[in-house]
């Protein structure tokens, strides 16, 4: 069992294989943030009665604002789902004000342990808010009821860790790092992957242990950026390429593919181990190919022949291999040659 030590932003942790039951009648007057097929699945085991239960259309910030406005008198907000209800959820907590509750039902994204909301303004991805579960729930029968799959999708956003700290350390090479550099962050965020390899079987198998290599992944991950501020050693150039394709064509995606997408061809960019990453998330079943995502091979190629341009538009976007590259359709044709479309 993993102890909350240090900056987690995970206020406690309830984990076992019936760890949601009951939960809706100790929290007083709760609301739920969900989606049709996660809510069935959890309602009666939650048990209680929510004041209100709210289905996400879209991550929106008018709209979810229209939904905080029309939201009746809470005590709780529970997030009941993948990434989408929970940042819904944590948006909700920190406009009102309100205890949150985070019940994953697949660990695709590491929204139920980060504390920004991730939402869309004109469908580009903004970060906003603060927010920390009280409890985490992890429900391992509620989580294995969804396909193995989408379970498996959460070792994306820990993988990402091998391209966004080579970001890093590349930024800080050209006196273009927006932080002071930090050897011994990055040195934390390669022992999380070392343990993460070790336990590939567990997680491509979804046990208990793996499901639970992920979860402590993305606590042991906060330890290292919460207090520095910033995400620099998880969030690099494999996650511009999910933020151009998502605004190319205005939907989101399973967050665990399209990131393990992002690392499959920006590790190519980085000369970054591109055959060992590659290895990793085959010997995981991460699943990363445009054809799961129903991404066209064109739509691909225009997407990171538009990379550079798109993240010196965007100067929030912290600087990475992807500045200093100049991407042609012959190289992009190149890295996607052997990925499935």
């Amino acid at each position: 069992m993993i102890h909350l030590d240090g900056e987690t932003n995970v206020k406690d942790l309830r984990t076992g294989a019936d760890a949601a039951r009951g939960l809706g009648k100790e929290i007083g007057k709760f609301c739920v943030m969900s989606m049709e097929i996660p809510w069935k699945v959890t309602r009666e085991k939650i048990g209680g009665s929510p004041e209100a239960v709210i289905m996400i259309e879209t991550m929106e910030e008018s709209w979810l604002d229209i939904m905080c406005d029309k939201l009746p008198d809470c005590d709780s907000v529970v997030g009941v789902g993948g990434g989408m209800a929970i940042d819904a959820a944590k948006y909700v907590s920190w406009k009102k004000g309100i205890r949150l509750i985070s019940v994953p039902t697949i660990l695709s994204v590491d929204a139920f342990t980060t504390p920004a909301a991730g939402i869309r303004r004109n469908h580009e991805v903004a970060y906003v808010g603060h927010a920390s579960p009280d409890p985490l729930v992890i429900d391992f029968g509620i989580i294995r009821s969804a396909p193995p799959e989408l379970n498996i999708a959460g070792i994306g956003d820990l993988l990402s860790m091998h391209t966004a700290s080579f970001d890093w350390n590349y930024a800080n090479s050209k006196g273009k790092s927006e932080y002071p550099f930090s050897e011994k962050a990055i040195g934390k965020a390669v022992d999380i992957l070392e343990i993460l390899y070790g336990l590939l079987p567990e997680i491509k198998n979804t046990t208990d242990k793996g499901l639970m290599a992920i979860v402590e992944g993305y606590i042991k991950l906060n330890t290292i950026c919460l207090p520095a501020g910033h995400f620099r050693v998880e969030e690099g150039s494999e996650h511009y390429l999910f933020y151009e394709l998502e605004e190319r064509l205005k939907r989101p995606f399973v967050h665990g593919y399209i990131v393990g997408l992002g690392i499959y061809l920006l590790s190519q960019l980085q000369g970054n181990r591109f055959d060992f990453i590659r290895q990793v998330m085959k010997d995981v079943a991460l699943p990363y190919d445009p054809k799961i995502m129903d991404i066209r091979r064109e739509d691909l190629i225009s997407s990171l022949l538009n990379l550079r341009s798109f993240v010196e538009c965007r100067p929030k976007l912290w600087y990475t291999v992807i500045n200093d590259s100049n991407i042609t359709r012959e190289w992009a044709e190149a890295a996607v040659e052997d990925l499935k479309f």
